[in-house]
C-alpha cells in the first residue's frame, strides 16, 4: 500500500473524547484536529479532519503542535459500517512540522571542518 500524506497548515484542534472499551474495558482517547490546504481545484481550499487515538499520541498531538503550524499529516483510510450506513475515517499515525529541522545535541557539537 502506497504512503498517504498531506500537507497544509493546521486550523482547528478538537477537544479530547474519552471513553471505555466495551470488550476490554480499558480506557481509551481520541482526538481530531483538522488541516487545509489550497490542492483542491482550481487552488480553492480543502479541510480535512484527522483522528489520533491512544493516550500517547493525543498528548504528542497538541504538545508539539499548534494552530497555524505548516504539517505533513500521514494518515490511513477506514471505513466502518453501521446500521447499513457507511463511515471514512483519517487516522493520522504521523505528524511531522514543514522547515523544521530535527537536530541533536551529538550532532550540534561537531566541528565544521572534519577531515572526511
Amino acid at each position: 500500500m502506497s504512503e498517504l500524506a498531506i500537507t497544509g497548515k493546521i486550523k482547528q484542534f478538537k477537544d479530547v473524547q474519552t471513553g471505555v472499551g466495551k470488550q476490554s474495558g480499558n480506557p481509551w482517547s481520541s482526538q481530531e484536529f483538522v488541516v487545509a490546504n489550497n490542492d483542491g481545484y482550481e487552488g480553492k481550499e480543502q479541510i480535512f479532519c484527522f483522528k489520533v487515538f491512544g493516550d500517547d499520541k493525543v498528548e504528542q498531538l497538541t504538545k508539539f503542535n499548534k494552530v497555524g503550524d505548516d504539517v505533513k499529516v500521514m494518515f490511513n483510510i477506514s471505513v466502518n459500517e453501521y446500521n447499513g450506513n457507511h463511515y471514512t475515517s483519517l487516522n493520522s499515525w504521523r505528524v511531522e512540522k514543514i522547515g523544521e529541522v530535527a537536530t541533536s545535541e551529538a550532532t550540534s557539537n561537531q566541528p565544521d571542518d572534519l577531515p572526511f
